[in-house]
């Protein structure tokens, strides 16, 4: 079967996690990508080893499906190589430090010389602008993209998600403009520069959170937990921040990871107020409407957590669902990595590598009927040199140990 992108060659010039998140999804949807690395390898090959002397876990999980060279380009023929690679390319992408590829010799004008279809996508820290030279790491991202501030309890410091929202979640937002500008060249014939910043990315994620910076010039936002406000729009702890209400309730036998997450509906409090053992609630004129209870969320709440408090999550899980109630059970990595379901669904995925054994990865999350992934081993350092500079590229097999020699490979 043909998958999505087959036929399409990505030169990956990426590094460490928003870069290398990007390359490895177009590699599940059937690109060919290569991995361009520096004789020494991407530096997480090395990083948060759990196993001497291998891979780590930080490169194999961000690098599988891809195929590994490895090119000094700041060499005289290191940069003839890379030329000749990016004239055989469809997309490019890398995450340098602002001006790096540039310092390179190899600026957005040189490239669409050497060849104009191609899609160039750099992944920065920031846009233009006063924050340009700064150094961007995930969590820098999730401060200066609006996520801090708004993570976290009223009475507590800004805190940072456990999801990758600033190197995955702009590796995502890479994706998206990549596959956009492959599809616009198929009428115009050019192709463009696709520039994504871990900032914007992380800001478009928070938009939520803009709204309510404007709500709150009318007037206190109803449906926070917060008693008070200034002109700032405050941390609501575990509040939806939907139109819905929703707070994450503890259950037995009170672990760090016993709560299940509840929202409630209109529709809802009728069936909640039975099963905490309250049904007057359901028509209690102080508790019936949704505008009745909302300056009342957290008693609400409590009311709720009396009743989950006794009962294991996934008692509270099922009883919930049994009356259509929106919830969710807290849901540890270890119990993500065991979770039957996932696994079903190809989303927890072993794969075997020849050095460290079997892994658990994450699978692809897009799911194409006609372009079904197969998840493949993350590639050696430099495990292809000769399938792509001889079979590919036409450099003759003596040359080859020459270039290792030289430190061009």
């Amino acid at each position: 079967m043909t998958l999505a992108l087959e036929g399409v060659r990505v030169l990956d010039m990426t590094h460490v996690q928003s870069g290398p998140s990007a390359t490895q999804l177009l590699a599940w949807l059937g690109a060919d990508v290569v991995k361009v690395e520096a004789p020494g390898g991407d530096v997480t090959r090395r990083q948060l080893r759990d196993v001497p002397d291998a891979d780590s876990l930080y490169f194999t999980m961000l690098n599988c499906n891809k195929r590994s060279i490895t090119l000094n380009t700041k060499t005289e023929r290191g940069q003839e190589i890379l030329t000749a690679l990016i004239r055989g390319a469809d997309v490019m992408v890398e995450n340098f430090a602002p001006g790096a590829v540039e310092r390179m010799g190899f600026s957005w004008e040189r490239i669409r010389e050497i060849n104009p279809r191609i899609v160039y996508a750099s992944i920065k820290g920031f846009g233009d602008g006063p924050y340009t030279a700064f150094k961007a790491y995930e969590v820098v991202a999730q401060a200066m993209g609006g996520s801090m501030a708004t993570t976290g309890f009223q009475d507590g410091p800004p805190l940072a998600t456990g999801a990758q929202i600033g190197d995955s979640g702009t590796g995502i937002h890479a994706v998206a403009g990549i596959l956009a500008a492959l599809l616009q060249r198929e009428k115009s014939g050019r192709g463009q520069r696709v520039n994504v910043a871990m900032q914007h990315a992380v800001l478009n994620l928070c938009r939520v959170k803009l709204r309510d910076q404007q709500r709150l010039a009318h007037g206190p936002l109803a449906e926070y937990p917060n008693d008070d406000f200034t002109d700032d729009v405050p941390r609501s702890g575990n509040a939806s921040g939907g139109g819905q209400p929703g707070w994450a309730v503890r259950c037995a036998p009170g672990g760090p990871n016993d709560y299940v997450y509840v929202i409630v509906q209109p529709q809802g409090w009728q069936p909640i107020s039975e099963l905490i053992g309250r049904p007057e609630l359901a028509g209690d004129p102080e508790w019936a409407t949704p505008e009745a209870r909302l300056p009342k969320l957290a008693k609400m709440f409590q009311l709720i957590e009396e009743w989950t408090s006794t009962l294991p999550k996934w008692q509270v899980l099922q009883q919930l669902n049994r009356h259509n109630i929106p919830c969710g059970p807290i849901l540890s990595p270890k119990e993500i990595i065991e979770d039957e379901s996932l696994a079903a669904n190809d989303m927890i995925v072993e794969v075997e590598h020849p050095e460290r054994g079997t892994f658990t990865t994450v699978g692809n999350p897009l799911k194409l009927s006609d372009s079904p992934t197969t998840i493949t081993t993350p590639p050696l350092l430099g495990q292809h040199n000769e399938d792509i500079y001889i079979g590919e590229l036409g450099l003759s097999r003596d040359e080859l140990p020459q270039l290792k020699e030289q430190g061009v490979i």
